[in-house]
């Protein structure tokens, strides 16, 4: 009987604690928290630039924590001219690396993404994107998507006065990245082009695996199993994605592999033809699916740089006009 008087006169006490609280609150004018403050509680930390330097004529390197990353990570910015601090909106294209030696600066001094948009009116952001990130949310490891979609495209919009008209491109393990950005997000991309992208993760899933593996990472860690985790491959396999595009304008290329007029005397077949496989599966769900297709198979050609560098010049216009720029 101690032992319930004494618990009865506790949680008489806390009633009446609560309900003093409930009571200054109101004369206070505290109320329940404000519809904007329950917002930010609830909101995740967001990424701040800690350093910027110049690079080339109209680029900034920034290094961007990320909260997504649970570290720094490096971006390209290319500024059009007559940028200035408060101007803007400017329409945007984001610029995708490839895997394993290409990095965020790749595009611009290996890809010729600095000459080929100088005088476009649209700010350009390459990001880093990871040696084998396969621009995703890994299951177990680094949320590249969510670095680049929810951290990334705010922070360019906060700090260089970019619009909502946005394009996406980007080559090999990029255009995967490219076309699985489109594709998981609505209306947040109007345009995106593809160059020797792996576009059918599940018709080559060994050639992910072995990938990722053989850079260092756990292949299991990507997106798990195929068959245990049959739904979450679907969802980063452009292929099953292509459907998703319907309005979008899209842009597709890739050689055979064979040695075309840009490569340098001796050189040999590669694996671009297996790419031009995938490209073509691809192309043709996106087509069935209503985007706005345009592709370029251009025969003889290797899974290099001066393919790339030529395939952008060659969508560039396409891109720019599908975002006002």
């Amino acid at each position: 009987m101690r032992f319930l008087r004494i618990a009865l006169i506790i949680v008489t006490a806390l009633l009446a604690v609560a309900a003093t609280a409930s009571v200054l609150r109101h004369e206070l004018g505290a109320g329940e928290p404000s519809a904007e403050i329950s917002e930010a509680m609830a909101a995740p930390a967001a990424p701040t630039v800690i350093d910027r330097v110049k690079a080339g004529e109209r680029g900034l390197d920034l290094a961007v924590h990320s909260p997504a990353l649970g570290r720094t990570a490096s971006v390209r910015v290319l500024l059009p001219a007559g940028w200035r601090p408060g101007s803007g909106p400017w329409p945007v294209l984001y610029l995708l690396h490839g895997c394993c030696r290409s990095d965020h600066a790749s595009w611009a001094e290996e890809g010729g993404a600095e000459r080929l948009t100088a005088g476009a009116p649209m700010i350009v952001v390459m990001p880093e994107g990871g040696r084998v990130g396969f621009y995703s949310d890994w299951l177990e490891g680094p949320a590249w998507e969510t670095f680049h979609v929810r951290e990334l495209v705010p922070l360019i919009e906060r700090e260089f006065g970019a619009g909502p008209r946005r394009a996406v491109a980007g080559f090999s393990m990029g255009g995967l990245g490219a076309v699985g950005y489109a594709a998981r997000h609505p209306g947040l991309f109007q345009a995106v082009a593809a160059y020797s992208g792996v576009l059918d993760t599940t018709g080559d899933r060994a050639s992910v695996r072995a990938l990722v593996g053989r850079n260092g990472e756990d292949p299991a860690g990507l997106w798990g199993g195929l068959s245990s985790h049959h739904r979450v491959w679907q969802e980063h396999n452009p292929a099953e994605l292509a459907v998703r595009l319907r309005g979008v304008t899209v842009y597709v290329s890739c050689g055979d592999g064979e040695p075309g007029p840009l490569d340098p005397p001796g050189a040999t077949a590669d694996y671009e033809g297996a790419m031009l496989a995938q490209a073509r599966a691809f192309a043709r769900r996106a087509r069935a699916g209503g985007a706005r297709l345009t592709t370029d198979f251009y025969g003889p050609g290797t899974h290099t740089w001066p393919y790339w560098e030529r395939a952008l010049g060659r969508s560039l216009p396409l891109l720019r006009a599908a975002i006002g720029a």
